[in-house]
Protein backbone atom coordinates (compact mmCIF):
# COMPACT_ATOMS: atom_id res chain seq x y z
CA UNK A 1 0.00 0.00 0.00
CA UNK A 2 1.50 3.39 -0.92
CA UNK A 3 1.96 5.99 1.79
CA UNK A 4 -0.54 8.66 0.90
CA UNK A 5 -1.54 9.89 -2.51
CA UNK A 6 0.50 11.95 -4.92
CA UNK A 7 -1.29 14.30 -7.26
CA UNK A 8 0.78 13.59 -10.38
CA UNK A 9 1.83 10.10 -11.44
CA UNK A 10 5.46 9.95 -12.43
CA UNK A 11 7.69 7.61 -14.42
CA UNK A 12 9.86 5.24 -12.39
CA UNK A 13 13.05 6.96 -13.58
CA UNK A 14 12.99 10.75 -13.38
CA UNK A 15 16.31 12.43 -12.45
CA UNK A 16 14.74 15.83 -11.80
CA UNK A 17 12.11 14.40 -9.49
CA UNK A 18 14.74 12.33 -7.71
CA UNK A 19 16.90 15.42 -7.21
CA UNK A 20 13.95 17.35 -5.80
CA UNK A 21 13.11 14.57 -3.35
CA UNK A 22 16.73 14.19 -2.28
CA UNK A 23 17.12 17.91 -1.56
CA UNK A 24 13.67 18.18 0.02
CA UNK A 25 14.41 15.28 2.35
CA UNK A 26 17.57 17.02 3.54
CA UNK A 27 15.73 20.31 4.00
CA UNK A 28 12.86 18.75 5.94
CA UNK A 29 15.28 16.90 8.21
CA UNK A 30 17.37 20.00 8.83
CA UNK A 31 14.72 22.72 9.04
CA UNK A 32 11.53 20.78 9.78
CA UNK A 33 8.32 21.11 7.83
CA UNK A 34 7.50 24.66 8.91
CA UNK A 35 11.01 25.96 8.27
CA UNK A 36 11.36 24.47 4.78
CA UNK A 37 10.45 26.56 1.72
CA UNK A 38 9.76 25.43 -1.80
CA UNK A 39 11.91 28.02 -3.62
CA UNK A 40 15.26 27.09 -2.00
CA UNK A 41 14.52 23.41 -2.60
CA UNK A 42 13.96 24.11 -6.30
CA UNK A 43 17.14 26.17 -6.51
CA UNK A 44 19.28 23.54 -4.79
CA UNK A 45 17.77 20.79 -6.96
CA UNK A 46 18.67 22.77 -10.08
CA UNK A 47 15.10 23.18 -11.34
CA UNK A 48 12.79 26.14 -11.72
CA UNK A 49 10.08 26.84 -9.18
CA UNK A 50 7.52 26.20 -11.91
CA UNK A 51 9.01 22.75 -12.51
CA UNK A 52 8.91 21.98 -8.79
CA UNK A 53 5.25 22.96 -8.56
CA UNK A 54 4.58 20.91 -11.68
CA UNK A 55 5.66 17.83 -9.77
CA UNK A 56 4.28 18.83 -6.37
CA UNK A 57 1.47 21.43 -6.17
CA UNK A 58 2.37 22.34 -2.59
CA UNK A 59 4.65 21.66 0.35
CA UNK A 60 2.24 19.10 1.83
CA UNK A 61 2.37 17.04 -1.37
CA UNK A 62 6.16 17.31 -1.43
CA UNK A 63 6.46 16.20 2.19
CA UNK A 64 4.17 13.23 1.58
CA UNK A 65 6.28 12.25 -1.44
CA UNK A 66 9.47 12.49 0.63
CA UNK A 67 8.06 10.12 3.25
CA UNK A 68 6.81 7.80 0.50
CA UNK A 69 10.28 7.76 -1.00
CA UNK A 70 11.90 7.03 2.37
CA UNK A 71 9.45 4.19 2.97
CA UNK A 72 10.26 2.69 -0.44
CA UNK A 73 13.96 2.92 0.34
CA UNK A 74 13.42 1.19 3.68
CA UNK A 75 11.39 -1.52 1.96
CA UNK A 76 14.23 -2.18 -0.45
CA UNK A 77 16.61 -2.53 2.47
CA UNK A 78 14.20 -4.78 4.34
CA UNK A 79 13.79 -7.02 1.29
CA UNK A 80 17.30 -8.28 1.99
CA UNK A 81 16.33 -9.41 5.50
CA UNK A 82 15.26 -13.02 5.29
CA UNK A 83 15.23 -15.98 7.62
CA UNK A 84 17.96 -18.53 6.99
CA UNK A 85 17.73 -22.27 7.43
CA UNK A 86 19.18 -24.19 10.35
CA UNK A 87 18.54 -24.44 14.10
CA UNK A 88 16.24 -21.91 15.76
CA UNK A 89 19.08 -20.07 17.51
CA UNK A 90 20.98 -19.63 14.25
CA UNK A 91 17.95 -18.49 12.26
CA UNK A 92 16.78 -16.01 14.87
CA UNK A 93 20.25 -14.60 15.48
CA UNK A 94 20.82 -13.88 11.78
CA UNK A 95 17.41 -12.24 11.49
CA UNK A 96 17.55 -10.01 14.57
CA UNK A 97 21.14 -8.96 13.84
CA UNK A 98 19.99 -7.67 10.45
CA UNK A 99 17.02 -6.00 12.15
CA UNK A 100 19.34 -4.35 14.67
CA UNK A 101 21.60 -3.11 11.88
CA UNK A 102 18.61 -1.55 10.13
CA UNK A 103 17.02 0.00 13.22
CA UNK A 104 20.33 1.45 14.44
CA UNK A 105 20.97 3.31 11.18
CA UNK A 106 21.08 7.08 11.98
CA UNK A 107 19.23 7.83 8.74
CA UNK A 108 16.35 5.60 9.83
CA UNK A 109 16.11 7.48 13.12
CA UNK A 110 16.26 10.82 11.31
CA UNK A 111 13.30 9.91 9.12
CA UNK A 112 11.32 8.63 12.09
CA UNK A 113 12.00 11.86 14.01
CA UNK A 114 10.73 13.85 11.05
CA UNK A 115 7.58 11.75 10.80
CA UNK A 116 6.93 12.01 14.53
CA UNK A 117 7.44 15.77 14.51
CA UNK A 118 4.93 16.26 11.71
CA UNK A 119 2.43 13.64 12.80
CA UNK A 120 -0.23 16.21 13.81
CA UNK A 121 -0.28 17.50 10.22
CA UNK A 122 0.18 14.11 8.52
CA UNK A 123 -1.25 11.55 10.92
CA UNK A 124 -2.41 9.07 8.27
CA UNK A 125 0.93 9.23 6.45
CA UNK A 126 2.82 8.77 9.73
CA UNK A 127 0.78 5.77 10.85
CA UNK A 128 1.17 4.02 7.50
CA UNK A 129 4.89 4.67 7.63
CA UNK A 130 5.26 3.07 11.07
CA UNK A 131 3.01 0.11 10.32
CA UNK A 132 4.67 -0.59 6.99
CA UNK A 133 8.12 -1.01 8.50
CA UNK A 134 7.03 -3.09 11.45
CA UNK A 135 4.72 -5.35 9.45
CA UNK A 136 7.39 -5.94 6.79
CA UNK A 137 9.83 -7.32 9.34
CA UNK A 138 7.15 -8.77 11.58
CA UNK A 139 5.48 -10.72 8.78
CA UNK A 140 8.73 -12.48 7.89
CA UNK A 141 9.45 -13.28 11.53
CA UNK A 142 5.93 -14.54 12.31
CA UNK A 143 6.05 -17.02 9.43
CA UNK A 144 9.46 -18.25 10.60
CA UNK A 145 8.22 -18.70 14.17
CA UNK A 146 5.25 -20.70 12.92
CA UNK A 147 7.63 -22.95 10.95
CA UNK A 148 9.91 -23.42 13.97
CA UNK A 149 6.89 -24.20 16.14
CA UNK A 150 5.68 -26.82 13.66
CA UNK A 151 9.18 -28.35 13.69
CA UNK A 152 9.07 -28.59 17.49
CA UNK A 153 12.04 -26.26 18.05
CA UNK A 154 10.03 -23.63 19.90
CA UNK A 155 6.58 -23.46 21.48
CA UNK A 156 4.58 -20.32 20.76
CA UNK A 157 0.83 -20.04 21.25
CA UNK A 158 0.62 -16.63 19.58
CA UNK A 159 3.38 -16.12 16.98
CA UNK A 160 2.53 -12.44 16.55
CA UNK A 161 3.05 -11.80 20.29
CA UNK A 162 6.28 -13.78 20.31
CA UNK A 163 7.55 -11.83 17.29
CA UNK A 164 6.70 -8.58 19.07
CA UNK A 165 8.63 -9.69 22.15
CA UNK A 166 11.74 -10.50 20.12
CA UNK A 167 11.61 -7.35 18.00
CA UNK A 168 10.99 -5.22 21.08
CA UNK A 169 14.20 -6.46 22.69
CA UNK A 170 16.05 -5.16 19.64
CA UNK A 171 14.11 -1.91 19.16
CA UNK A 172 14.48 -0.59 22.70
CA UNK A 173 18.29 -0.38 22.94
CA UNK A 174 19.26 0.32 19.33
CA UNK A 175 16.36 2.51 18.20
CA UNK A 176 14.13 4.01 20.88
CA UNK A 177 16.82 5.02 23.38
CA UNK A 178 18.88 7.01 20.83
CA UNK A 179 15.67 8.25 19.20
CA UNK A 180 14.35 9.93 22.34
CA UNK A 181 17.76 11.13 23.57
CA UNK A 182 18.80 12.71 20.30
CA UNK A 183 21.62 10.18 19.92
CA UNK A 184 23.18 11.39 23.20
CA UNK A 185 22.74 7.91 24.67
CA UNK A 186 23.85 4.98 22.54
CA UNK A 187 23.93 1.34 23.57
CA UNK A 188 27.44 0.16 24.48
CA UNK A 189 26.81 -3.39 23.26
CA UNK A 190 27.37 -4.16 19.60
CA UNK A 191 24.37 -5.06 17.45
CA UNK A 192 25.63 -8.63 17.43
CA UNK A 193 25.65 -8.68 21.25
CA UNK A 194 22.20 -7.12 21.43
CA UNK A 195 20.91 -9.77 19.01
CA UNK A 196 22.59 -12.61 20.91
CA UNK A 197 21.15 -11.46 24.24
CA UNK A 198 17.67 -11.05 22.73
CA UNK A 199 17.70 -14.53 21.20
CA UNK A 200 18.97 -16.05 24.46
CA UNK A 201 16.13 -14.42 26.40
CA UNK A 202 13.62 -15.38 23.71
CA UNK A 203 14.63 -19.05 23.70
CA UNK A 204 14.57 -19.14 27.51
CA UNK A 205 10.89 -18.19 27.22
CA UNK A 206 9.81 -20.04 24.07
CA UNK A 207 12.46 -22.72 23.50
CA UNK A 208 11.62 -26.40 23.88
Amino acid sequence: MPLGDETHPHPPEDPRRDAILRLAKRRFMTDGYAGSRMEPIAREAGVSTATLYGYFPGKAELFTAVINDAAEDFSRQMDHVRMTTGPAREQLTVFVTAYADFMSDPFVRAVFRLVVAERPRFQAVAMRFFERGRSHFGGVLIKALETLDDAGEIKVDKPSWAAGHLMGMIEHPVFFVPLVTGDDVLVKRSNAQVAEDAVETFLARYGV
